[in-house]
């Protein structure tokens, strides 16, 4: 059975384009996430 071993490292530029992406997503997530639980907590008032 073959392993796959793989793994890169992650040059400056492609760190800077990561965290862009993952901020790109994350951010609207979070604050979804966080409106959410804010208009359920105005439910249960």
């Amino acid at each position: 059975m073959m392993t796959a071993d793989h793994h890169e490292d992650v040059s400056g530029a492609n760190k800077i384009k990561l965290v862009l992406a993952w901020s790109f997503v994350g951010i609207p997530l979070i604050w979804g996430v966080y409106n959410t639980l804010a208009q359920a907590a105005l439910l249960f008032q």
